[in-house]
């Protein structure tokens, strides 16, 4: 059987339990799976890249399988110089799935050799978005029960910054 490389591209500013959870069962699915953190060029971002790779990698590190690299540009090129066949995506709801699914169609019209695969985060999970997340956060409300430990450190670190 081939060795199949699934890259799993996101901001993750931050990266929340969901995105976890989505990564650990990618990496059970695929021999290797690169989490491809984008340079985020038309957000603005709560964190920047350096410390979204950070928290990433802190986050992920009992994964042995799984790679944490920036990006920038279209992640269909990045996922032909990663060696990918699978691109994974996470799917909360039909909301999601609508846009997931034109931006499949598309990256397949690109580079038809990777495919896309959808995860749907577990029901603990499924409601949780980096945005809302950073929101809260700086709103003062309680996030520690959808992002790791590290994570919220460094969220109340900034919330300490603004205020």
């Amino acid at each position: 059987m081939a060795h199949v490389i699934a890259v799993y591209p996101g901001t993750f500013d931050p990266i929340t339990l969901g995105h976890e959870d989505i990564v650990r069962r990618a990496a059970r699915l695929f021999d290797q799976v690169v989490i491809a953190v984008a340079t985020a060029h038309h957000k603005k971002t709560l964190f920047t890249l350096d410390e979204r790779l950070a928290l990433t990698r802190e986050t992920l590190a009992d994964l042995p399988q799984v790679r944490v690299e920036p990006f920038t540009g279209l992640v269909t090129v990045f996922a032909q110089a990663q060696g990918a066949r699978v691109m994974v995506r996470g799917v909360r709801g039909v909301t999601d799935f609508d846009y997931e699914a034109q931006l499949a169609g598309m990256n397949r019209a690109l580079v038809p050799e990777v495919d896309t695969v959808y995860l749907n985060p577990g029901p603990t999970t499924q409601h949780v978005s980096s945005t809302l997340v950073r929101e809260i956060s700086m709103l003062g409300g309680d996030v520690a029960r959808f992002v790791s430990a590290p994570v919220l450190a460094r969220l109340l670190e900034k919330r300490a910054q603004r205020t």
